[in-house]
């Protein structure tokens, strides 16, 4: 199926093994597949994964809006049903500024809070530039003239006291430059353990910092990635908590209409 320039493109993210079964049974990333698994059947698309997860299986989307992991090693059939490639370029809108808003940073560390989701693929495209986030959540301009800035991207479960002497460091810098408030997108499996680092390394703040990051992605209808950004600038616009907080959906339940604040 080509050289590898082509191969990265046909088989985004896969590693050696897995790539070798899809060659097997003629099937590339964005490919309509049904599979026969010793473990069972499973219809979906082949979705492009990470170079930095293990190799040995696929990834697809479900006709449910849920992904799964395949192990190739369990494939005894898999049929290609159709294709349907997905589109990265999320719509950019100019971010309006006005004179009387507040100025919020939203720092970026590798959380994924919003998103636009494909719908004829179920692919979720990162929105992170200011125009992109106009573009994925507009309410954003009712609040704030927000900028954004790319400290790293690792998985949440990466996290150490490096990355939180890069985010304090970050933080000093935007208070220094004058940020009226401060909103790091950060993902949920460690983001207690970053708030509580920052409380300590970050006290006697003039502004608010707001930790958020979303529960359900955004290809999910009941999705809180864009209620906890909305909340979370909202917060760090207008809040007068001068110190770090985690502003996420509260309950578990979909019928509150509420983020809760917390202090840590």
């Amino acid at each position: 199926m080509g050289n590898k320039v082509d191969d990265r493109e046909l088989f985004k993210g896969y590693g050696a093994e897995t790539v070798k079964v899809l060659r097997k049974f003629n099937v590339k990333v964005w490919s309509d597949v049904e599979i026969k698994a010793t473990t069972g059947e499973f219809k979906g698309v082949i979705l492009p994964r990470s170079e930095q997860a293990p190799d040995g299986y696929i990834v697809l989307k479900m006709e449910t809006g849920y992904n799964i992991g395949v192990a190739v090693k369990n494939i005894v059939e898999m049929k290609q049903t159709g294709f349907r490639e997905g589109k990265y370029k999320i719509p950019e809108k100019e971010f309006p500024v006005s004179e009387n808003k507040p100025n919020v940073v939203l720092l970026g560390t590798g959380g994924t809070i919003a998103s636009r989701l494909d719908y004829r693929t179920g692919a979720v495209i990162p929105a992170f530039s200011p125009g992109e986030l106009y573009g994925a959540v507009p309410e954003l301009a009712d609040i704030c003239n927000l900028n954004t800035k790319k400290i790293f991207g690792i998985f949440s479960e990466d996290m150490s006291a490096v990355q939180w002497k890069a985010i304090a460091k970050a933080i000093q810098d935007e208070v220094a430059n004058g940020a009226d408030g401060i909103v790091i997108g950060h993902g949920t499996d460690t983001m207690h353990y970053t708030s509580a680092a920052l409380t300590y390394m970050c006290q006697d703040l003039p502004v608010p910092v707001v930790i958020v990051g979303s529960q359900r992605s955004s290809d999910r209808p009941s999705s809180d990635a864009a209620r906890n950004l909305i909340h979370a600038v909202k917060a760090a616009s207008e809040s007068d908590i001068a110190s770090p907080v985690v502003c996420m959906f509260g309950p578990t339940s979909d019928e509150s209409r509420y983020c809760t604040a917390v202090l840590v």
